[in-house]
């Protein structure tokens, strides 16, 4: 007997997996990536402290498509559409049974962890739109839900299952212990798209640019944004950030800096593929303002290409505090 489970390596996921794996049942562990979350080192290492093989597979513009965009059980707080996406990921995980020799799928959730997606309701739903009704079993809080058809046939027992419910995680800890699991990630919300800083700059994005593909919203994760006519000005806050920017530029984007005095890169982003002068000065000016030529009359600035190709080298003034625009 064999299942898969949604994996993202934190105590919860790892508890439910060492729950079935108790019953004598391997499981195969899924993690699904996409700009907004995905794999860790630390999913690695747990995958591996449970002796679980780990697949990934990143859903990029498929998730963007069918979920983000349209959600039928609309966003949270923020930009995150949890029902829709938890049942979209339970059914890549369902559609991958027959083919991995699975009979069901496994997850870490728990019955009132989080009050808008994880109440019974919610976890009704996903299971509807999942498409995989009744072979979801959920072993943290499995004796507070229904029978599940693995547990109707047999398959596990559910007296060896779990009871637990809401938000605190005492009752996961002192599990852990018990089935030795001792490495284990702090509580974190683990996506982005729960932030609210970065779902206003999500959403600022798909404004200027509805088509937006997965490889151009890396960047929402790093430094600070200003928007410039339909262009996306991204300036580096220290040197980790400016070493970012280099990795993940576009081959169409710009690289903008002071080349006299030390200060950050900014990347210039272009969703049309078209910089007037003015666009570019613009630009400038605003880094010249976070450089150490800040206070300077006049900066020295260079354009060049992610290939390192100068396209253009003028000067510019750096803008007043008070002339700098609100960051995105």
């Amino acid at each position: 007997m064999k299942a898969v489970s949604l994996f993202s390596g934190g105590l919860d996921s790892q508890l439910a997996i060492a729950l079935i794996q108790k019953q004598n049942i391997e499981v195969i562990a899924i993690n699904f990536i996409t700009p907004f979350f995905g794999l860790k080192e630390s999913t690695i290492k747990a995958a591996e402290n449970l002796g679980v093989k780990l697949l990934t597979f990143d859903l990029g513009q498929e998730y963007i498509d069918e979920v983000l965009k349209n959600p039928k059980y609309g966003y949270g707080k923020n930009m995150n559409p949890c029902i829709d996406c938890h049942a979209f990921m339970f059914k890549k995980a369902g559609d991958m049974m027959k083919d991995l020799g699975a009979s069901f799928i496994i997850s870490g959730e728990v019955l009132g962890q989080r009050p808008m997606s994880q109440n019974k309701t919610a976890l009704h739903i996903v299971e509807k739109l999942s498409g995989y009704q009744g072979y979801i079993v959920r072993p943290l809080s499995a004796k507070l839900l229904p029978p599940t058809i693995p547990e109707e046939k047999g398959w596990i027992n559910r007296d060896e299952l779990e009871d637990i419910s809401g938000r605190s995680r005492s009752r996961q800890k002192e599990l852990a212990e018990k089935l030795g699991i001792k490495e284990y990630p702090s509580p974190a919300g683990g996506c982005l798209l729960t932030e609210a800083n970065f779902a206003r700059r999500l959403k600022k994005l798909l404004e200027a640019k509805p088509e937006a593909k997965p490889e151009e919203m890396h960047i929402l994760k790093v430094g600070r944004h200003f928007y410039i006519d339909d262009n996306l000005l991204v300036i580096g806050r220290n040197k980790a950030e400016n070493e970012m920017l280099e990795k993940i530029a576009l081959s169409s984007d710009k690289f903008i800096k002071v080349t006299d005095r030390p200060g950050p890169l900014a990347v210039f982003r272009s969703f049309r593929n078209f910089y007037t002068d003015e666009q570019l000065n613009r630009a400038a000016s605003i880094l010249a303002r976070y450089s150490d030529a800040r206070d300077e009359e006049k900066a020295n600035i260079k354009i060049y290409s992610p290939t390192g190709e100068i396209e253009k080298i003028f000067q510019v003034k750096p803008l007043a505090p008070e002339e700098v625009p609100a960051t995105i």
